[in-house]
């Protein structure tokens, strides 16, 4: 090799280690922490690292230079010998307190992450593919988290954005310095919901009630994932929490409840069908597009098409039932505790007259309560 290529292969190379932008993309570590509990587990992470390292240097060290210093090459000859009671004792006792000592303050942590009692406030956390309900339990206030980020980005037709993946329509807004208790379950697979900030990190699961709490100290944007292999959306999961001050966190609240009232005159509306069009499309792009695809066209053998399909072009009740009540052994989920019935509407007109469809045929709010709690609807063959 020439020593020109060489030399610039070095300078390469240099420049690739001194660049602060190179090494801000290979730093590795837990996020800042922003609760008193978040920096225990940061503490506690760096103080184990240091004594893992500090290990590997005696054991390593000590048999490097074991092996340098007693080679044969300088005449040294191997020892014959035998066991030896003391040394065995020594290092047996020796990494036992070792294990004490990390072991205390790391059950100190586990066991404060556990008590969740005395909260300031509850919100119940529900998992669904793919998205996260939250339900702040003493405030009526109730509403469905999910991922912002737009198609174009994920199919990599635009730039991505600073918070890629990491963004979402509602975010869960809490007070600052105010116990969080949050109850979390799932409605179809286990999910978990991890915000690492927070140090909270809770499975939840099917048909049970876990718990968690967290509290943070200052106020800002904190982000984390589903991190539980839930399905084929499993990474268009994120976790958004918006810690505010009380004064803007009673402002947020009130704000909810007024949208709730409006959400709920909504469902005794009489829409126009140019209005249940465009509001089924929005519906239809934040929870149907990811499996049937924005052009309604499905994926075949995993995800059935709505364009042309026997149920979008059938009975209208049984395509309301299909909606409100999901179909058990598939993908397809129940979304009557996920959407008001204006939503479910809205979305069934749009799948009946849009996506390649025209029946011609409307749904309104109250077609879709008198249908809720009903029997599900069996889907034609061939959906």
């Amino acid at each position: 090799m020439k020593k020109s290529t060489i030399s610039s292969m070095l300078a390469a190379t240099s420049g690739m280690l001194v660049s602060g932008a190179v090494w801000a993309d290979y730093q590795l570590n837990l996020r800042e922490p922003q609760s008193a509990l978040a920096r225990d587990v940061y503490d506690l992470h760096t103080m184990i690292n240091l004594v893992c390292l500090v290990i590997f240097i005696v054991v390593f060290g000590a048999m490097f230079y074991s092996i340098w210093k007693h080679r044969k090459s300088v005449g040294h000859k191997a020892a014959h010998f035998h066991e030896s009671t003391t040394v065995e004792i020594i290092w047996t006792i020796i990494p036992f307190f070792i294990l004490i000592g990390m072991a205390y303050p790391a059950t100190k942590s586990v066991l404060e992450m556990k008590d969740t009692s005395n909260p300031d406030m509850t919100i119940k956390v529900t998992g669904y593919q793919w998205k996260w309900e939250y339900d702040y339990l003493k405030d009526g206030v109730k509403f469905m988290s999910t991922l912002k980020t737009p198609r174009e980005q994920i199919e990599n037709q635009q730039a991505k954005g600073e918070h890629y993946l990491l963004e979402v329509d509602n975010e869960l807004v809490v007070p600052v310095n105010k116990k969080v208790r949050v109850l979390l379950t799932a409605g179809d697979v286990i999910h978990a919901w991890w915000v690492p900030e927070l140090a909270v990190k809770q499975d939840a699961i099917p048909g049970f009630i876990r718990d968690a709490w967290f509290k943070s100290e200052t106020t800002g944007t904190f982000r984390g994932q589903c991190v539980e292999l839930c399905g084929k959306d499993h990474a268009f999961m994120p976790i958004v929490v918006k810690v505010v001050t009380q004064e803007e966190f009673d402002a947020w609240l009130a704000s909810k409840k007024q949208g709730a009232a409006t959400a709920a005159a909504e469902n005794t509306k009489t829409f126009t069908q140019d209005e249940l069009m465009a509001k089924g499309e929005q519906v239809y792009n934040t929870n149907c597009a990811a499996c049937h695809q924005a052009n309604g066209m499905g994926v075949p053998g995993a995800f059935p098409a709505i364009s042309g399909s026997k149920v979008a072009t059938g009975p209208i009740d049984a395509h309301i039932k299909l909606v409100l009540n999901g179909k058990p052994g598939t993908a397809m989920a129940a979304f009557g505790g996920q959407l008001s019935e204006a939503d479910v509407a809205a979305v069934v007109t749009f799948q009946r007259n849009g996506l390649g469809n025209s029946v011609g045929d409307m749904a309104q709010p109250s077609q879709v309560a008198g249908l809720k709690g009903g029997a599900e609807a069996a889907a034609p063959a061939g959906n």
